[in-house]
């Protein structure tokens, strides 16, 4: 059984200045001769985390993460005016370049897959490989599951304490509804949607490991993360419908796995089979065990032995 690779330390921190007055921060761990690979956190708007660092031979990898435009460490915190996905993808480019990488490896889970992809698509000739976890294709109706009408009848209680943020007659569009509650006027009601959206999403990721006091994000922070997330939820990720599957002709022959828990009620098994439906040469593995996040060790061992496999086949 994989486990993850000691806790390291960057060798390098960047923060770059990018348009619409966005710096973003970039760290490099690992070997700095390695096989790079660049990790892609979800949300959007979660951030990197040490632990984040792990997933990969320190001495085969250059490991490359970075904090999205507006969460984590980059700057300022919650900016939504030039934040996209369009504008995510060529950040990605901005940082290849300046680090001076010709190709490198895409590892990202939830949004963080779903980013890998759409870079795959625009980018083709940068890619060396992918690894994609927990797949989330930004189609209305993965956004409908979470926030409409699916998941709601597995954990009706805690749903229940998200949608009393807002009035009976405003819940036909609950992200918009809570997105006008969160730039409002009213700071205790921006603090109370934040505060119950985090919730929500962590007892579907968590399941019966969720617990209500054990969030650790500070509150200031946690309304800037919100906010992002429903910019990008509310603009259907700034991307046509089913555009992934639509365009996954343009990712580059390269080796591909696909990992996806069986229990994953944020993002349905159902969406990793029909990504598999379109790259049938990708590795395809449903975990029997395992959730949305990447924790516990069958998806540990799993994710470990992807970043392994993946450095022999295009490590040279």
């Amino acid at each position: 059984m994989k486990t993850l690779y000691p806790a390291l330390e960057p060798y390098a921190t960047y923060n770059l200045e990018l348009d619409n007055a966005h710096r973003v921060y970039v760290e490099e761990c690992g070997n700095r001769f390695g096989l790079p690979v660049v990790f892609l956190h979800g949300g959007p708007a979660s951030g990197c985390k040490p632990h984040h660092r792990c997933f990969f031979d320190p001495d085969k990898y250059r490991i490359i993460l970075f904090d999205q435009r507006g969460c984590g460490r980059s700057m300022p915190k919650g900016r939504l005016a030039g934040n996209t996905t369009q504008h995510l993808i060529q950040d990605m480019e901005t940082i290849r370049r300046k680090l001076g990488v010709d190709k490198w490896l895409l590892f990202g889970g939830s949004w963080g897959g779903a980013l890998a992809l759409l870079y795959a698509q625009e980018y083709p000739d940068r890619v060396s490989g992918i690894i994609v976890r927990g797949v989330f294709l930004a189609r209305r109706r993965d956004l409908e599951w979470f926030v409409e009408d699916g998941v709601n009848r597995i954990y009706p209680e805690q749903w229940r304490r998200l949608i009393n943020c807002i009035s009976e007659d405003e819940r036909s569009d609950l992200v918009e509804a809570l997105q006008r509650r969160l730039h409002g006027i009213d700071e205790l009601a921006q603090r109370r949607v934040s505060r119950e959206w985090e919730a929500w999403g962590s007892q579907v990721s968590l399941g019966h490991e969720f617990a209500l006091a054990d969030a650790e994000t500070p509150v200031s922070d946690l309304v800037h993360q919100v906010r992002i997330e429903m910019h990008y939820a509310n603009n259907a990720y700034f991307i046509d419908d089913n555009y992934i599957l639509d365009h996954c002709d343009r990712i580059p022959k390269v080796p591909i796995t696909i990992l996806h828990g069986r229990f994953d009620l944020v993002c349905p098994v159902e969406a990793a089979y029909s990504l598999h439906q379109r790259l049938p040469s990708a590795k395809f593995e449903v975990l029997a065990n395992s959730g949305h996040v990447a924790r516990g060790e069958e998806m540990i061992d799993a994710l470990v032995r992807a970043t392994g496999e993946m450095f022999e086949q295009v490590g040279s």
